[in-house]
């Protein structure tokens, strides 16, 4: 089936690039700070420590569902017109697995303990541990690749439904947004509802199957990716409100506050998705504009290009310092200095693992096949304003 894409006037958005590392960073601030169950935070004065837990406890949650937003806004802005969806998932899979078997297997080296069974690290090789409601699968190995088990799900489901958002009326798109944010929010009441409230999930504040269900569970994370696809063609067709970057930063620091205080299940992403949303998009529109932000200076684009290297191995260098450091505490100025090496660390072996791994195979194998029209993704065409 041939589908119909109006081809952006702007197809980079640096900027974007840029915000990403953000994103990035606040995953690794969150981890950094953690205090239960595995402890990386290096401040001895109880005070600096709860500080810097408390400051970045939503940092992990936030960042993932920016990325997950991401997804769905960059892939529909990006989306080729002579693209086949063969040709698609062989560059998101070159783009994602390269990275996550390297790190895999340094985490397999390292980390893992001999004689680990089978049904711990194959489900991570593969990327299917966000399936399975057992902890020790689904954080074993390298934890952090849980989202690329949602990413992956994506990637497999962009070709089927990129028509259905294509063929929605311009001046509907906001209408079918807000949908996907209320389909949210009533899937986190229904999981409520629906899950046992025991047994407790060890050092967090839900039980284990709504835990899963609200965070982990790839199919519960697609809202957040059909929203930035909604949000990509709202921009594409000119229905964008024009929110200032100003505003969008100042209404997501206001949602991130908001993330530190609610209930946690809702903490997930159910307070934060709209300001994410939001950010994004007037992000994007200032690139359209080819209006100058320090998002797109050099050094931030660099950083975002490296972002997800840099996610992928900065778990392993936070338990690489616990074991290195034997665990122990600091005084306030070796703690920021730990962190700081820590952060040096982790951009080292990000743009190592970019400049030697990610960008080369991204070179050599993504590059366009010959397209075939029968079987294309998207063809160029119309203005959204069909259906």
């Amino acid at each position: 089936m041939v589908l119909t894409f109006r081809t952006p006037a702007a197809s980079r958005l640096p900027s974007l690039t840029g915000l990403r590392f953000l994103a990035a960073m606040l995953v690794f601030l969150y981890h950094g700070s953690l205090m239960k169950i595995v402890v990386f935070n290096p401040f001895a004065d109880a005070q600096w420590a709860t500080a810097y837990n408390h400051l970045f406890n939503a940092g992990g949650r936030v960042g993932v569902s920016f990325f997950f937003v991401l997804s769905g806004f960059v892939l529909t802005w990006s989306a080729r017109s002579t693209d086949t969806t063969s040709a698609f998932l062989r560059r998101r899979l070159l783009k994602i697995y390269p990275n996550h078997i390297v790190t895999w297997a340094v985490a397999m080296m390292l980390l893992v303990a001999p004689g680990t069974r089978p049904a711990v690290w194959l489900p991570n090789l593969l990327l299917l541990h966000a399936w399975v409601p057992e902890d020790d699968i689904l954080r074993g190995v390298n934890a952090v690749s849980w989202s690329l088990c949602s990413e992956l799900l994506f990637y497999m489901l962009f070709p089927l439904i990129l028509p259905a958002v294509q063929r929605i009326r311009a001046a509907r798109l906001w209408w079918w947004a807000a949908a996907t944010v209320a389909a949210l929010l009533a899937a986190q009441g229904l999981i409520t509802l629906l899950t046992p409230d025991a047994p407790v999930a060890p050092g967090w504040p839900l039980p284990e199957l709504r835990f899963w269900l609200a965070y982990f569970f790839p199919p519960l994370r697609l809202f957040e990716f059909v929203l930035g696809m909604l949000m990509a063609r709202i921009l594409m067709t000119g229905q964008w409100i024009r929110l200032g970057l100003l505003p969008a930063f100042l209404f997501m620091a206001a949602g991130y506050a908001a993330a530190r205080v609610v209930p946690f299940q809702y903490s997930l992403n159910a307070v934060t998705i709209v300001p994410i949303a939001l950010l994004i998009t007037a992000v994007a529109a200032t690139d359209v504009a080819d209006a100058p932000t320090l998002l797109a200076s050099r050094p931030m684009v660099w950083l975002g290009e490296v972002s997800f290297a840099f996610y992928m191995v900065h778990l392993e260098v936070l338990y690489g310092t616990q074991a290195l450091l034997h665990g122990q505490t600091f005084a306030t100025p070796m703690a920021l200095g730990v962190i700081a090496s820590e952060f040096g660390t982790a951009l080292l072996l990000a743009w190592m693992l970019y400049a030697l791994v990610e960008r080369p195979i991204m070179r050599r194998w993504a590059g366009n096949a010959r397209p075939r029209t029968a079987r294309a993704l998207v063809s160029r065409a119309d203005d959204g304003s069909r259906a």
